[in-house]
């Protein structure tokens, strides 16, 4: 995976803005779900219930699904829009290195299960055959920095982007991996859902190994789990992770090459064709026990190790009892019952691997171009709430309020689609060779990223696809990137009022203009560049406010038992608290939000209210929940409307929310940051 600073604020979409049957669909359309609301959950007790319960409690989750509803969910019939796409690419015929030949063809390889299934594990003998010929640590390195050629991490992580000290130039990061787990905690942890997941993982890799004749299997998915875990207790924590300057540490190749001899870093930047005399290696203990263990351990263990790596590395590109395998240790985590359709897959696959060529026709057929042009006004519109607002605080001095400021206004804005395309030039996509396919196309991706090493960062570049429904604030950069996949409703809607699209898509660009100030990243300036343009007495006041947050939010229980983590969470807290804030100042400035005529029965301000509680419609499977408060960023939805609501004066003025309410926080106690 790519280490890079960013944050992402996850999200899902209905349908494509050209598929709404617009002409009788929007004279009917009601934006607030009325029929749905509880009427025996109080606004002021529960405003995620109040708005959503009905649905929750009536709602069922399918087999093949983690979750329903917004969010991350919504991605769910996103996807059919492109699974539609693709059915139609890959049956017809077109030039060759055209995008439409090149997701065609590609989504038709993958989904010739026969040939796939008659392969077997044939496509992966060769780099069997290559960890059986390791004889020493170096021959070891080397082929873990083949494999890294073709974007397969092993014990090495590797990300190119900018320098946090001087963001007009893109370096090479290294950072913490080595593990098979979704957290280094997890390696730890006690607990019996804990267990459970630490057994299937290890009879997910047994499995593996059984099916390519490995004998004694059981024991060598001990070796590998063991091997792990040393790596584990060395790995910094995700709450670690967030301190921005004790994760950036720039070290000359002689000192990491004198400090950490057995990794040869000398040979592996040379095998790499990496062209640089420094790097930032992230989170140095890692490399310092990789490097104590690559002696410590067996070299038979570690090409176990390796064995197993590739094994799980290629699995969904394998046969299906392969497949198999890897979904009996998945469902564990996520509490799914049933495998996801092979297209569903495939079409996931073809984003991933050729996202920009598949987003190009996905935009072409299906984005509204009047959709790009109005969220561009909200943006706008939410850029000068948040001045106001910076103005505004009382514990900021005008110096600090400056430089805010000017950071604010040089904030990039990207929407719907790259103005500069991606392309996927000399790549050779084959329908009956799915496997080379994709090794061709992680080569591909592995030659892209290097090729950005020395050079300043593309500003046209993109972090994610056209039909991705999400959003993002990059700070090395200083941008936020709102594709065309969230651009429709109910985020956003070109024929609805004012209060509906600034509680949806305005809560989301407001919650991405606030990454630029939160714990995170309030720490880089305008230029991107990790540095202090606080003074010393305001940065304490954002720090003291930080921990409020902090606080406030561990709080919360999910599952009766299971607390959010206030301080992994802290972040994105942030930026939905500030994200409602500026969204309601924004919607305060336009006509209906000065107006008090009410549409279905509520005034504006309710209706704005209820639309940002409406774009957080989830539930989850209690499994996939319990591992998503353990390692996400955010905190789960129902939280993210009851937290920034407990702290939102227009929203205890709108609802009419009183002390005896079970959400009600006195003026005191109210945490604002932005």
């Amino acid at each position: 995976m790519k280490k890079i600073i960013y944050t992402f604020l996850a999200f899902g979409t209905l349908v494509s803005c050209s598929n709404q049957n617009q002409s009788d669909e929007l004279s009917t359309r009601q934006y607030v779900d009325v029929a749905g609301l509880d009427p025996n959950t109080k606004p002021g007790d529960n405003f995620f219930n109040h708005v959503n319960g009905l649905w929750h409690d009536t709602t069922r989750i399918a087999d093949d699904q983690s979750g329903v509803g917004s969010y991350r969910f919504l991605n769910i019939p996103q996807k059919m829009l492109l699974q539609d796409i693709l059915e139609e690419l890959s049956s017809g015929e077109f030039s060759k290195g055209s995008n439409e030949q090149l997701i065609g063809d590609f989504y038709a390889s993958g989904m010739d299960i026969s040939r796939i299934n008659q392969l077997g594990f044939e496509p992966i003998k060769p780099h069997l055959e290559k960890i059986e010929k390791i004889e020493n640590v170096s021959g070891l390195m080397s082929f873990v920095a083949s494999e890294l050629k073709a974007s397969v991490y092993s014990i090495i992580s590797l990300g190119i982007y900018p320098d946090q000290a001087n963001s007009k130039i893109n370096i090479a990061h290294f950072g913490q991996t080595g593990l098979g787990l979704p957290d280094r905690d997890y390696y730890f942890k006690t607990d019996s859902s804990s267990v459970a997941i630490q057994q299937a993982y290890q009879k997910y890799v047994q499995t593996l190994f059984e099916l390519v004749g490995y004998e004694n299997a059981p024991s060598q998915a001990k070796t590998v789990y063991e091997i792990q875990k040393q790596l584990a207790a060395s790995h910094k924590t995700r709450i670690e992770r967030r301190d921005v300057q004790a994760n950036y540490n720039k070290l000359s190749l002689t000192s990491i090459e004198e400090r950490q001899p057995n990794i040869g870093w000398t040979s592996l930047f040379n095998t790499l064709g990496l062209a640089a005399d420094s790097i930032d290696m992230r989170q140095p203990a890692y490399y310092d026990q990789l490097n104590v263990m690559l002696k410590s351990v067996a070299l038979e263990d570690w090409k176990t190790y390796l064995r197993a790596d590739i094994l799980v590395s290629n699995a969904s590109v394998l046969s299906e009892d392969f497949e198999k395998a890897e979904f009996e240790y998945t469902k564990v985590l996520s509490g799914q019952s049933k495998q996801k359709s092979r297209a569903e897959r495939m079409v996931q696959m073809v984003d991933w691997r050729l996202g920009y060529a598949l987003g190009q026709v996905y935009v072409n057929r299906h984005f509204n171009e009047e959709a790009k042009k109005r969220a561009l006004e909200l943006v706008n519109n939410l850029q000068k709430a948040f001045e106001i607002r910076i103005d505004q605080l009382d514990w900021m001095s005008d110096s600090t309020k400056l430089k805010a400021k000017e950071k604010l206004y040089a904030i990039t804005k990207k929407i719907g689609y790259p103005d500069v395309w991606r392309e996927y030039k000399g790549i050779e996509i084959d329908k009956s060779k799915f496997f080379e396919n994709v090794v061709e196309l992680r080569k591909e991706q592995f030659r892209f990223e290097l090729a950005k090493l020395n050079q300043a960062p593309n500003k046209e570049e993109w972090r994610t696809t056209p039909s991705t429904v999400t959003a993002y604030y990059n700070p090395p950069v200083n941008e936020i990137v709102f594709p065309a996949g969230i651009l429709q409703y109910p985020y956003f809607d070109l024929h609805a009022d004012d209060a509906i699209n600034y509680g949806g898509i305005g809560m989301v660009i407001g919650h991405e203009l606030t990454h630029a100030f939160d714990d995170q990243g309030a720490q880089y300036d305008k230029d991107g560049n990790v540095k202090n343009w606080w003074t010393e007495e305001d940065y304490k006041r954002f720090r003291e406010r930080t921990q409020k947050m902090i606080d406030l939010y561990s709080t919360f229980k999910v599952l009766d038992t299971v607390a959010i983590k206030g301080a992994l969470t802290v972040g994105e807290n942030t930026a939905d608290n500030g994200g409602i804030a500026i969204a309601y100042d924004a919607f305060k400035m336009t006509a209906q939000g000065q107006d008090t005529t009410r549409i279905d029965g509520f005034t504006p301000d309710q209706r704005f209210f209820l639309s940002v509680a409406r774009i957080w419609r989830v539930k989850m499977r209690d499994e996939f929940l319990r591992n998503y408060v353990a390692v996400d960023s955010h905190s789960p939805a129902m939280w993210r409307v009851n937290g920034p609501l407990m702290n939102a004066d227009a929203f205890y003025e709108a609802f009419d929310v009183k002390p005896e309410d079970k959400n009600y926080k006195s003026k005191s106690d109210r945490v604002v940051i932005w």
